[in-house]
């Protein structure tokens, strides 16, 4: 059975989920956890996952998604951090089914439910008996957990037959007719039965063959006769004549005889044990595996409503290959901020399709960083097959996604500033694919204004050759205006937002750099505050001495 929830024809990565859920919750309750000395918990994410999730804030993001879910947190960070590099139909059939995830969130939730409760119940019994792995206790361990399991594919089965006409996309649909044909009410029954066979309430009927040395060979487990046929053999116990037939019976206390019939019960019973142990272990695997498929897709429930509460809007982006250079979009906004704001944040609109290179320029604190992250944020979300913050959003697929933001003093004083940003353009520089996407924000502004110029200059023209993508916050005038008298049309330049009193509008227009970033608005308005405060306090002393 496989849930390819994420995927049309494979399986999700999610053997490392539990482990880092777990490792999660041990660090947020305080708990303690040992952890395997072979696991990482950042299994499977891109080098540069730790910069994306700080400078695009994603943990607010993926908190919102969880609502405390540890689970639900590790799978979303994962599939949004690793996204879809290049296969638009994988991003086009996550998008039909969180479409469906999004018309019957309940549904999806108590399937959520059902999958998790299974993998929490087995893993107990599982962690119980781990150190006993003879074929009589991996016999025994797989019944209990066979027994465990029937009672949560049934309620798959039930949510299957009740709610499958509700979904209509491709891998709901499938998902729904592989439960209906592999766990049939005869099936189920036929599964308990073997189960209460393989108590073995009436004994085990073993048989073998002398081999070499007179030593045991092809044990062979077989069934024991129904209930009919007991009274037969009842009948021919005492009516027909009887066969000869050799037997022998074990002293109580002889251990060592039942210790030697033991280990011929477990020779018996060994390919059944196994046999029944790769079975309850695919059940497993298998609950597993839809636990953290719905975890991406509860989450985006949970962060669906969450923007709906705030009245943002949502829309599902149209993705196109990374050769076509997209990148248009109407009323974006940082999800982010969005969260944590207690107002509706301001939109922008650009169209910048064809365009290699965004040029941001204008006033301090007029929205620049936050439209960069915005813009990282949504392509992200398009490309693991989320919606996105926004009125409308396309955009063409990239290869990979990379922030070279402003960074604080290295307090180890290791290297300094400017030593520091070029060793991380060089690590962004070694793994850039063509079609990726660099954000730059204030980059090399901690030499001067010439040098830092120059060598962002180098860099982005560099990468402009390569067809990557680039997105530049920046004060710096003289490289905005250098790309500005160069520009063949492949450069968009936008600037943000200033009214005529200098408050910020938070919204940004195409528009030519400018020599200012207007430092002298923010310079008046704290200030400015600093006299009054000062002002009242000096009246509240001469009051006082009156």
């Amino acid at each position: 059975m496989k849930a390819h929830l994420l995927y049309r024809n494979r399986d999700f990565d999610w053997s490392w989920a539990l482990q880092a859920a777990a490792e999660r919750e041990a660090a947020r309750t305080g708990r303690r956890y040992q952890q395997s000395q072979d696991f990482n918990a950042k299994e499977g994410l891109p080098w540069n996952g730790e910069a994306l999730e700080a400078d695009l804030s994603l943990k607010t993001l993926f908190q919102a998604m969880a609502r405390d879910d540890d689970v639900i947190y590790v799978v979303a960070k994962k599939v949004i951090l690793t996204g879809v590099k290049s296969d638009l139909d994988t991003i086009s059939y996550r998008q039909a089914i969180l479409q469906d995830c999004l018309a019957q969130p309940a549904i999806v939730r108590e399937l959520y439910t059902v999958a998790g409760e299974a993998v929490d119940k087995q893993k107990r019994r599982y962690f119980a008996s781990v150190l006993s792995r003879y074929p009589d206790a991996v016999l025994r361990d797989a019944i209990e957990t066979m027994g465990i399991f029937l009672v949560f594919l049934r309620k798959l089965r039930k949510i299957a037959d009740t709610h499958a006409g509700k979904f209509s996309s491709e891998g709901w649909s499938e998902f729904f007719t592989m439960l209906k044909r592999d766990l049939s009410d005869d099936y189920l029954a036929l599964v308990e039965e073997h189960l209460q066979e393989l108590r073995f309430h009436r004994g085990e009927l073993i048989s073998a063959k002398l081999g070499k040395a007179n030593k045991g060979s092809h044990y062979v487990l077989h069934r024991v006769g129904h209930r009919k046929r007991f009274l037969r053999a009842l009948w021919h116990e005492f009516f027909e004549k009887k066969e000869t037939v050799y037997s022998f019976e074990i002293h109580p206390r002889d251990e060592a005889g039942a210790q030697a019939l033991n280990q011929l019960r477990n020779r018996g019973i060994a390919l059944a044990a196994d046999a029944l142990g790769q079975a309850a272990q695919h059940v497993r695997d298998f609950f597993g595996m839809l636990r953290a498929e719905l975890a991406f897709y509860v989450g985006c429930i949970n962060l669906h409503e969450e923007l709906r509460k705030k009245g943002e809007p949502i829309c599902l982006p149209k993705a196109a290959p990374a050769a076509e250079r997209k990148l248009s979009f109407r009323g974006l906004y940082d999800a982010g901020l969005a969260l944590s704001a207690d107002r509706r944040v301001i939109g922008n609109d650009t169209n910048a399709d064809g365009r290699g290179l965004i040029i941001i320029t204008g006033p301090n604190s007029g929205g620049k960083s936050t439209y960069l992250r915005s813009v990282g944020l949504a392509q992200l979300m398009m490309q693991c097959g989320m919606f996105v913050s926004a009125e409308s959003f396309s955009g063409s697929l990239c290869k990979g996604i990379f922030t070279h933001f402003r960074r604080e003093e290295d307090t180890e004083m290791e290297s300094g500033k400017f030593e520091e940003e070029l060793s991380r353009m060089c690590e962004i520089i070694d793994s850039l694919e063509p079609y990726s996407m660099v954000l730059f924000n204030e980059s090399f502004a901690a030499t001067n204004e010439r040098e830092g110029s120059e060598i962002a200059y180098q860099i982005i023209s560099a990468l402009l050759v390569r067809r990557v993508r680039a997105l530049c916050v920046t004060h710096m005038y003289e490289l905005a205006h250098r790309f500005y008298q160069s520009n063949t049309g492949e450069i968009l330049f936008l600037r943000a937002g200033r009214a005529i009193d200098g408050a910020r509008t938070y919204k940004l227009s195409e528009g030519e750099p400018l020599p200012t970033s207007h430092g002298e608005d923010l310079y008046r308005k704290i200030f400015a505050l600093e006299s009054k405060e000062s002002g009242a306090e000096a009246m509240q002393v001469q009051a006082g001495s009156a």
